[in-house]
């Protein structure tokens, strides 16, 4: 789930008062397993995501910015943010509406932009490697604002980057699973699957009928949570993971992100794929199904990041 951990829970508000410092929280290693492992403790999801931000590798840019313990129970899985995302913080310093400095930046500046966007391209591939050496067994690369950009101009600046991170990652850790997420990606998933990543992040403006229908069944799909009967029956007999659209709102209250992972894990989808009998989930972890999808895409996932 993404933001699994975070604000809506009571516990990582208490540990925010005594760490009031977001990198601090977010850069230390104890503080990084303790926040990470609390959604694990309190709802047992089926992955366990390692709290970070996706600005992490600026400061080795000089850019200023204010497994153990689940064993073999649940997956762990890391992020990144991909170079147009981290460019746009870089260059507007922060979230605006428009991103009109950035977007100014292709026509004006397009050499500089080029420059930068490679620059961090190397270093993101570079933090994926390290991740999953670190034990990560699946990565998600977050476009977050790549649906700013009209798809030509994201063919352009942010495609070609994102190409080269899974060309990298896929010489260097072949038996990684990889997912890529653009917020706003309704006119993009064509064009998203071209990346060569393994699953695609809907959000929750993409009717899940349309988004399985124009990707086809050699993929995998995750996010876009509506009334969960309705979801698995949109979603298609191959390769679903059920996740969020978006992240969890601060507000939530953690008695419904709890029913969430409970009313989950008791879906039941009665099929038959590839010889398996397709019921109530029963692959005990969430690597388990990622790599059955990275390498047949035909495990119907119904269960919870």
């Amino acid at each position: 789930m993404m933001r699994q951990a975070g604000r809506y829970m009571a516990i990582y508000r208490k540990l925010a008062e005594r760490y009031p410092s977001f990198r601090e929280r977010s850069e230390t290693t104890d503080l990084i397993v303790e926040i990470s492992l609390q959604p694990w403790e309190a709802f047992r999801p089926d992955g366990v995501i390692i709290f970070s931000d996706i600005l992490t590798p600026l400061p080795a840019f000089g850019v200023p910015f204010d497994i153990e313990e689940v064993g073999e129970q649940a997956a762990v899985l890391g992020f990144v943010g991909a170079p147009w995302t981290i460019a746009t913080y870089i260059v507007e310093g922060g979230t605006t509406r428009t991103y009109t400095t950035i977007k100014s930046m292709c026509h004006t500046a397009p050499h500089l932009l080029r420059s930068l966007l490679s620059h961090l391209t190397s270093a993101i591939a570079e933090y994926i490697v390290y991740q999953v050496e670190s034990g990560a067994h699946c990565i998600q690369i977050f476009d977050s604002w790549g649906g700013q950009l009209p798809p030509d101009m994201w063919d352009q600046w942010s495609k070609p980057y994102i190409n080269e991170i899974v060309r990298i990652v896929k010489q260097k850790c072949p038996q990684t699973p990889l997912v890529l997420y653009i917020n706003g990606n309704g006119g993009l998933l064509e064009r998203m699957k071209g990346t060569g990543v393994d699953v695609i992040g809907l959000d929750w403006t993409v009717d899940m009928a349309d988004g399985r229908r124009r990707l086809g069944n050699d993929i995998g799909i995750q996010g876009n949570v509506d009334p969960a009967y309705l979801v698995v029956n949109c979603a298609g007999t191959k390769g679903h993971i059920l996740n969020l659209g978006h992240g969890v709102l601060v507000g939530t209250p953690e008695e419904a992100v709890a029913h969430f992972f409970d009313v989950s894990k008791n879906l039941k989808y009665d099929s038959q794929v590839d010889g398996y009998a397709v019921g109530a989930p029963s692959l005990h972890s969430l690597i388990d199904v990622y790599q059955c999808m990275f390498e047949s895409r035909m495990v119907l996932c119904v269960l919870v990041l």
